[in-house]
């Protein structure tokens, strides 16, 4: 086959990576579709730029992205690297051999400065998505302004903010878009699950 391509270990299928984003996830909308259910339904992106691939766990996941046993956010993909979605395994083939290095991540801008109100925004954006094994859509304005005890109006500005802060452009799925890159930039963290015990009971 030319070019990069993933072999499911599972089942042997070998599927060939687009010429720019390929998704990977168990929903019917994923380019590579993986039934085990320990993988999110957008559990992880694979681009490609020019003669590379680079691996992007989605943070939607808490069972996450893993290159050879190693938990990812971005990392620069090489021949024969094995990769974990949840406890789905896949081969990387069809790379050219570099010599690149095998720690080498491909890193995400630094984190804007933020407001505590702003962090608190972000973190009850996230909650829905940090607490459950399934991938599940952030929270709405709504809910966020009902998390906060303030108004879905201000709620809507502060996202605005975030959205130029993150740099996130307009168009669909855009809380989606920001609350990966919250994630990815680990500003915000799952919630234990004593945390959440506690305050539902």
């Amino acid at each position: 086959m030319d070019g990069p391509y993933m072999r499911v270990e599972e089942s042997g299928d070998v599927q060939p990576l687009k010429s720019e984003v390929t998704t990977v996830g168990r929903g019917e909308g994923a380019d590579i579709r993986l039934s085990d259910p320990s993988v999110s339904q957008l559990h992880a992106e694979l681009v490609r730029r020019g003669p590379y691939v680079y691996v992007v766990d989605l943070g939607l996941s808490r069972n996450g992205t893993r290159v050879n046993g190693r938990p990812i956010a971005r990392r620069v993909l090489e021949e024969g690297d094995v990769l974990s979605f949840g406890s789905a395994r896949c081969k990387i083939g069809g790379l050219p051999r570099e010599e690149l290095n095998p720690d080498v991540e491909v890193r995400r801008g630094t984190a804007p400065e933020l407001t505590r109100r702003e962090l608190d925004v972000l973190t009850s954006l996230c909650r829905p998505a940090l607490s459950d094994e399934a991938f599940v859509s952030p929270a709405t304005a709504r809910e966020i302004a009902e998390d906060l005890v303030v108004t879905e109006a201000a709620v809507k500005q502060h996202l605005l903010r975030l959205y130029q802060k993150f740099r996130v452009p307009e168009g669909a799925n855009r809380r989606t878009r920001l609350a990966n890159e919250v994630v990815a930039l680990g500003l915000v963290r799952p919630m234990p699950v004593l945390d959440r015990e506690r305050k539902a009971s």
